[in-house]
Parts: C-alpha cells; sequence; structure tokens
C-alpha cells in the first residue's frame, strides 16, 4: 500500500477478532512509532506494549472507549516524559496507526481517562503524561479494513469529509 493511500485511506476500527498479532508485526509498528520526528529530536515518547488479556481488561475501564481495549488483541500505551511535547507523541501515534492499517491491522486512539490509574498498572513514573492509548487488532466483520489495490480519489470519494473548497483558504481567511 503505497504512503498516500494509506493517510486517505486510514479509518479506525474499534471491534476486533479474537485472532492474536504477530508480535513481528507488533514490533513493527512500534518501529514506525519510533522513527517519527520530534522537537530538536528529543524523542519524548515512551511506548508501553500490552498483550496480556488480563491485562487490557485492567487498562479497558480506565480509557475513553473500553470495549476498543477489552477485545483488542494489544494496546500501545504512549508515555510522554515531557508532558508538553502532546504534539510529537501525537506524530508518534499517527505513524504507528498508520503502519498497522497497512499491515491490515485496525487501531483505535483511546483517551486515559484516570491517567493516575494507568500510571500505577503499568508502572509509569507519576510525572509522565499518557496522551493516547492506542487499541489494535484484525478487524471483525463490518468495521473498516485496509484496501488493498483501492484507488486514492476512490477512497477520498467514498470518506465523510468537508469538501475542500470549504476547508481550504489560499492566500487569506475568507469567511
Amino acid at each position: 500500500m503505497d504512503a498516500y493511500l494509506a493517510v486517505v485511506g486510514k479509518r479506525e476500527a474499534r471491534r476486533y477478532t479474537p485472532q492474536p498479532v504477530p508480535r513481528e508485526t507488533l514490533l513493527q509498528i512500534i518501529e514506525a512509532g519510533r522513527a517519527s520526528g520530534s522537537s530538536r529530536n528529543r524523542q519524548p515518547w515512551r511506548f508501553v506494549l500490552v498483550a496480556d488479556r488480563a491485562r487490557l481488561q485492567a487498562l479497558a475501564p480506565l480509557v475513553s472507549r473500553p470495549g476498543n481495549v477489552a477485545e483488542c488483541a494489544a494496546a500501545i500505551v504512549v508515555a510522554l516524559l515531557n508532558p508538553r511535547m502532546q504534539f510529537d507523541a501525537g506524530r508518534a501515534a499517527q505513524n504507528m496507526m498508520l503502519a498497522a492499517w497497512s499491515l491490515g491491522v485496525g487501531s483505535c486512539p483511546n483517551t486515559a481517562l484516570q491517567e493516575a490509574e494507568v500510571k500505577t498498572l503499568l508502572r509509569l513514573s507519576p510525572e509522565a503524561a499518557v496522551p493516547t492509548i492506542i487499541s489494535l487488532g484484525y478487524p471483525a466483520a463490518g468495521e473498516p479494513r485496509p484496501r488493498r489495490g483501492a484507488d486514492a480519489a476512490g477512497v477520498l470519494a467514498r470518506i465523510n469529509r468537508l469538501p475542500l473548497a470549504e476547508l481550504l483558504h489560499e492566500e487569506h481567511f475568507r469567511a
């Protein structure tokens, strides 16, 4: 899958099959996060891979969409050593979700609603921030899935987004 198609075609998968994602695939996804750019190359993130079913069940009620984490094959917790570097965390998370999509794995970002409890569960430093938790798994029936052999124009025609003419302002903002 080419990069542009992965970007325009990526959709959130919120339900997953029980099939595990191979460790090699999970490591590829994490490498995509590691390769992300960051301000002054500080690389302020750390990634906690959670694949143990009991730990996923303990993590699930602490996030915005518990079902995403309760049913997923694995989750990647993005932890920031410097809580002010939220943009860099988003870049790493998006890289991982796009890599997952290109590998046939669905994903969905989740907000840690009970961040202190997440930190305790995962033994993270109290000073760290948890901007997102990415649930991962093979999409269940009815969930969006990567479209092999699709063309970007066809994908763009099917997505529910505001028209470009409504979003794009050239040279200055027009009301």
